[in-house]
């Protein structure tokens, strides 16, 4: 008698390839926070079927990257202020603590590595921008030898990319960040724990501020965009 299987209806890699592709474009801005989201949209965008898409908005909305919509589909959730202040601190003790165990080592971070990103800055791919990013403090994760950092810092990375995106669409000095990057390199290589650790504790606290002085600005714009805000400036005139 033929064993009894239950059926797959959705490989796994396609959910997890519809997940990304949802999240490199909330990352880069190509979805914009409030922006209405549908499995059929997405679906014949995409080219799948509607079932791996229902999985990856599920997954998505678990994450905090989208939540419920009155009526069909979900809305990709505004940036939380508060919760990325969180994650910065955290990935700050976690960077710093990656940075001073890989000078211990004079690791050498892959020159390639930061070519990578000085191009990837001066173009205008921010998606490209943010995968340089990350695979250049993720090399450091791996140099550091203690696997334990990695694995506690990839699941705020996937909202880090989210601000990082949202401050690479405005930053005009994108190119400096890697002048950043390349000093935690050379310290590193250089065997000096105390300034690799310290560059990279400033490299984060920056990054945090660039973001917090984003979010300022488009509450801004949003405020003088609002019905209340447009009749005051009638009555003045």
């Amino acid at each position: 008698m033929p064993a009894q299987l239950v059926s797959i209806e959705v490989a796994p890699d396609l959910v997890d390839q519809v997940y990304r592709a949802l999240l490199g474009a909330i990352s880069s801005g190509s979805l914009a926070p409030g922006e209405r989201i549908t499995q059929e949209d997405i679906a014949q965008r995409l080219s799948v079927s509607r079932q791996p898409v229902l999985q990856a908005l599920r997954l998505l909305k678990k994450d905090g990257f989208v939540h419920d919509a009155p009526g069909r589909g979900v809305l990709v959730a505004p940036l939380d202020a508060e919760g990325m202040r969180h994650i910065y601190q955290v990935r700050g003790v976690l960077d710093v603590l990656a940075a001073r165990l890989a000078a211990q080592q004079r690791f050498r971070i892959d020159p390639k590595l930061i070519e990578r990103g000085r191009r990837a800055a001066r173009g205008r791919n921010v998606e490209a921008m943010i995968d340089a990013d990350v695979a250049f403090h993720r090399a450091i994760y791996d140099a550091s030898g203690n696997p334990l950092i990695g694995q506690s810092a990839d699941p705020h990375w996937r909202h880090l990319r989210r601000a990082m995106g949202a401050v690479l669409q405005a930053e005009p000095q994108r190119e400096s960040l890697w002048d950043e990057h390349e000093a935690i390199a050379d310290a590193i290589a250089a065997g000096n724990p105390d300034r690799a650790a310290r560059l990279s504790e400033e490299h984060v606290a920056q990054a945090s501020e660039a973001l917090a002085r984003r979010l300022t600005q488009q509450q801004a714009r949003n405020a003088t965009d609002t019905p209340t805000h447009k009749a005051h400036k009638g009555d003045k005139a």
